[in-house]
């Protein structure tokens, strides 16, 4: 059987989506992004991983977060996105941007893990290998190494672009300090920082009291949100209960520890205000991280279609009064 030839949706770029500038570059991003972490690896059917990213390119999300060991197994989402690019999306490659990272565990041995020039290089290579591309659009140090000497990391960071391996390079997860260092190290090679990623959301305020977004806007770095509905507690999913096939009944990185009744209790009640607002939960979430110009994107993960259907019905309000904002607030203890 041959498979039908793929052709995105015409009118892609007036779907409802938003593009916001990162930091002071050329670079729009959309404001919901797709990330690869779950739903694409070797255990999740290739079919649906083909309509999830068919439905994405046709709604404009034009960027499609990965890492060199996303799965599971590792790697195997950079497969699949290989098997995407060569059936559907080889065509489009100039209105993609695509982004990996290397950082965390990915081979046996002392050159598979952390931020060695020797690592960060070989894994690029690899995933250029598994992702049938030429050069990712950005490429992250996914973590900060603080056995390797930061210069040894980020040197190699300048030294990709320099090879045309990386149009742009990014960080992820550094303190504070240490993504200061790493902004005037880059910008001083002309190979300047695009995104700063981290762990953000209605629970996890960390960019925000650690200085994190404040400084990546003051150097001209976009900042973009990852977990932004806290990997499925800011949406309905638990609010009576866990469902068999939720992450933590599947034993995955979301433990039932988390679900405590504390948690349980102000997840209902931001359910509620989700609803005097006409939203889901999962939508008053990422339209909570949106409000903020200076977040570029949210990185959301989708096990179905409708999944990411209703992940874009954020876009539809963003805005938020006081009084809403303070309500968040007071549910969640800050």
């Amino acid at each position: 059987m041959i498979d039908p030839v793929y052709s995105p949706a015409p009118d892609r770029y007036d779907s409802g989506m938003t593009y916001r500038r990162c930091g002071r570059s050329g670079i729009l991003l959309p404001a919901i992004s797709l990330g690869l972490w779950h739903n694409f690896g070797d255990v999740d059917p290739l079919a649906e991983s083909l309509r999830k990213a068919h439905f994405a390119f046709d709604r404009g999300i034009t960027h499609f977060d990965l890492a060199n060991n996303y799965g599971p197994s590792y790697g195997s989402a950079e497969d699949t996105f290989g098997i995407i690019m060569r059936k559907s999306f080889a065509p489009f490659r100039d209105e993609l941007f695509i982004s990996t990272k290397a950082g965390h565990d990915m081979w046996p041995g002392p050159y598979g893990n952390w931020g060695s020039r020797k690592y960060l290089m070989a894994s690029l290579d690899q995933s250029l290998k598994r992702m049938n591309l030429d050069y990712v659009d950005v490429f992250y140090s996914h973590r900060y190494d603080p056995e390797t000497p930061i210069e040894e990391t980020l040197q190699a960071l300048v030294d990709i672009v320099r090879a045309g391996k990386a149009l742009y390079v990014g960080i992820s997860k550094y303190p504070r300090d240490k993504a200061e260092y790493a902004y005037g190290y880059l910008a001083e090679r002309d190979v300047p920082c695009l995104l700063y990623q981290g762990r953000y959301n209605i629970f996890n305020r960390e960019p925000e009291d650690h200085g994190i977004i404040a400084d990546a806007r003051a150097k001209g770095v976009g900042f973009i949100a990852f977990s932004p509905l806290a990997q499925g507690l800011l949406t309905n999913r638990y609010l009576n209960g866990i469902p068999a096939d939720s992450r933590i009944a599947r034993g995955g990185y979301l433990k039932e520890d988390a679900l405590t009744g504390t948690t349980l209790d102000m997840i209902r009640r931001l359910n509620d205000l989700a609803a005097r607002r006409g939203q889901t939960l999962a939508e008053m979430s990422l339209a909570w991280l949106l409000r903020d110009k200076a977040v570029t994107s949210v990185i959301v993960g989708a096990s179905s279609v409708a999944q990411l259907d209703d992940n874009l019905k954020a876009l539809r309000n963003t805005a938020f009064s006081p009084e809403e904002l303070a309500e968040i607030d007071a549910i969640t203890g800050r």
